[in-house]
């Protein structure tokens, strides 16, 4: 699946993402405040603690905040074509984090605390690395003199994919909410992915686009995680 390079507006599949993730936001809820949680016990013999139900309005809220975030990114900052295949792959990482993340969070019974703030902060942080390295890079791109540079600037002097660390940052603050260690996998999972897949893949098409630019750049500055990796 090519996913740059290539610039169109890609209205229907952009369209279907979002009523997708409509759909998974509703059943979040289901499952975290009304009967889905209870039948999810029944039909899959999950417990479902009833207790200390602000646990479960941080994560939803965390899902709400998401979902308008990168709905402004898509329609607002994204310029590339999005190909039918990523109209559904994107719903399914989606699921995970709104649906999984939802699961996990059902057996538990622990009032917040300090780690629950600290969740929040991450989930803040990665949230503001992630949108807010594509606003400043979007800005920086629609200056003329710029057109045809690479953008090293911002964020992305720490880490050629910032965005995709801030990624890990808020995806990790869910797991850190729902306080169930089977939870870890998602972000785990999710840094497989950028480390293997999509971070190399951008790579590749930046190298071919930029040449020399992006090898120096690529010299002095950490692929994902700033300052390490």
């Amino acid at each position: 699946m090519e996913l740059y390079g290539q610039y169109k507006s890609s209205i229907p599949q952009k369209i279907t993402i979002h009523i997708l993730e409509v759909l998974l936001l509703w059943l979040s809820f289901w499952i975290l405040f009304q009967n889905g949680g209870s039948w999810i016990e029944n039909a899959l013999h999950i417990h479902n603690s009833t207790q200390h139900n602000e646990r479960r309005i941080i994560l939803f809220a965390f899902s709400v905040i998401t979902f308008f975030r990168f709905a402004y990114m898509m329609i607002k900052l994204l310029k590339r074509a999005i190909p039918w295949e990523e109209s559904f792959s994107v719903p399914f990482a989606f699921a995970l984090y709104f649906v999984g993340f939802s699961l996990f969070i059902l057996p538990t019974s622990m009032p917040v605390d300090f780690m629950d703030g600290f969740g929040v902060i991450l989930f803040i942080f990665g949230s503001f690395l992630n949108t807010g390295g594509e606003i400043l890079r979007n800005k920086w791109k629609k200056i003329p003199e710029n057109k045809g540079k690479i953008y090293t600037k911002g964020f992305f002097r720490y880490s050629r994919h910032i965005n995709y660390f801030g990624d890990l940052l808020w995806v990790s603050a869910y797991a850190i909410i729902t306080r169930n260690w089977y939870s870890v996998s998602i972000p785990i999972l999710l840094f497989c992915l950028f480390a293997f897949y999509n971070a190399p893949m951008l790579d590749r098409y930046l190298k071919e686009k930029y040449g020399k630019d992006y090898d120096a750049y690529a010299a002095k500055t950490k692929m994902l995680i700033p300052f390490i990796y």
